[in-house]
């Protein structure tokens, strides 16, 4: 399941979307919930590494291997909402969702990522290195903001929601789930 999913939200980057309205960060708090061990920050991270080797090759637009620094930023970004996920889940023996917190964590992972990835913006090529040129990328940036968190709490939904209501058993024992909540 981790490896279909992963592929899946991978191949979604290249349908039409409005910029940063991604299925990333709700991939990162799904697999926090979800998958047990540090593999649970390898599914967004590969998702992103999948698309972006793809899309290198093919010569996509606004996607690839772009500038170090702002790609850096960028994974870290992705995979903070991994812990939020964590923190999304209802009890650690049960491994499924708490429902309130869904929207906090997909907000919270929302507004890491715009911190964090707007940090490698500022520290890449684009921006002066002062308090100027920081203002200035956070307040271009913030027009994304908005894609991310209407996308996080979009896709959140519809994951954490297709994925309880499918009835699937867990694929992590609850014991997994307990010790790698500690």
């Amino acid at each position: 399941m981790i490896y279909l999913l992963t592929l899946a939200i991978a191949a979604t980057r290249f349908l039409p979307h409005p910029p940063n309205f991604a299925c990333l960060g709700a991939l990162g708090l799904f697999a926090g919930c979800y998958f047990a061990g540090r593999k649970a920050y390898l599914v967004p991270a590969a998702a992103l590494l999948i698309s972006d080797a793809v899309s290198h090759l093919m010569g996509t637009p606004g996607m690839g291997f772009y500038n170090p620094m702002v790609m850096a930023a960028t994974y870290v970004g992705v995979t903070l909402s991994v812990p939020l996920g964590r923190f999304v889940r209802a009890h650690a023996e049960t491994g499924g969702v708490n429902w309130r917190r869904l929207p906090v964590g997909a907000f919270a992972a929302s507004t890491l990522f715009f911190v964090v990835s707007n940090l490698g913006v500022w520290l890449g090529p684009w921006y002066p290195a002062s308090m100027a040129g920081l203002v200035g990328c956070f307040t271009n940036a913030i027009p994304f903001y908005g894609y991310t968190v209407a996308g996080d709490l979009l896709f959140a939904g519809v994951m954490f929601g297709a994925y309880e209501l499918s009835g699937v058993k867990r694929s992590v024992p609850a014991r997994a789930v307990a010790q790698a909540a500690s």
